[in-house]
């Protein structure tokens, strides 16, 4: 069975300047290879033949780069944005959407299983599904609790927060385009909460193994150094 993917390639890379001045932040190196390289090669393991990129800042510097995906193995076609239309607005330009496919930002490092991913999704018969992942969040204060007298009630020592977080990785069912609108801004945020209103199942599934955004300066270095010693994790060769 063909299995579909898109990626989101198309932002800025604000939060990665001055990184991203020169190459759009798809192509920025972890390794040997540009992080968005490092995507494809995983997608096509896991079985993945046919990969469109969802474009518009610097697009044709991407599409330079990864041509027809030959060089991978995979189909990879295009989708061009004439204006920004945030995570999920894409969609509406891709007339070809498959009953079930995927959808990821092009910046995630990671050793997900994909084709797992995809198949619970189909077996569970999901409309949405997130892949999901716990970021702790240390506050380097002493936090005071104290009641609206200002009485101190209770003292906690440099806390550490966990959240559950969206790893920018989903599987979704065509009739999810449903909710999305032509030629609007339209981010992932907004959907989720149009599902919810819409009384729709959204699933989230935990994943425990490695998980980076590389979108801020710190975890970009933080993916440069790990990537060297963990290579055999993210590329099989």
């Amino acid at each position: 069975m063909s299995k579909r993917a898109i990626i989101l390639a198309g932002g800025k890379g604000t939060r990665l300047r001055p990184y991203t001045v020169v190459l759009p932040k798809p192509l920025m190196p972890v390794g040997e290879y540009p992080i968005l390289e490092v995507v494809i090669r995983q997608l096509f393991y896991h079985g993945f033949d046919h990969i469109t990129l969802a474009v518009n800042h610097q697009a044709e510097l991407i599409k330079a780069f990864f041509g027809n995906g030959t060089k991978w193995g995979v189909k990879i076609d295009y989708s061009l944005e004439t204006e920004p239309l945030g995570t999920m607005g894409p969609l509406r330009l891709i007339k070809d959407l498959p009953n079930h496919f995927l959808v990821m930002n092009g910046d995630i490092l990671t050793n997900l299983d994909y084709a797992e991913f995809y198949n619970q999704h189909i077996e569970g018969g999901q409309l949405f599904t997130i892949s999901s992942f716990v970021r702790s969040n240390k506050i380097d204060y002493g936090v005071l609790e104290s009641d609206d007298k200002g009485n101190l009630v209770g003292f906690i020592e440099k806390p550490i927060n966990n959240y559950q977080v969206s790893m920018g990785i989903y599987m979704l069912s065509k009739s999810v385009t449903e909710f999305i609108p032509d030629g609007k801004l339209y981010g992932f945020d907004s959907l989720m909460l149009d599902l919810l209103k819409a009384n729709k199942k959204v699933i989230s599934k935990k994943f425990e193994g490695y998980w980076l955004d590389i979108g801020r300066p710190d975890d970009y270095l933080q993916a440069i150094e790990e990537f060297g010693d963990m290579k055999s994790k993210f590329i099989h060769e």
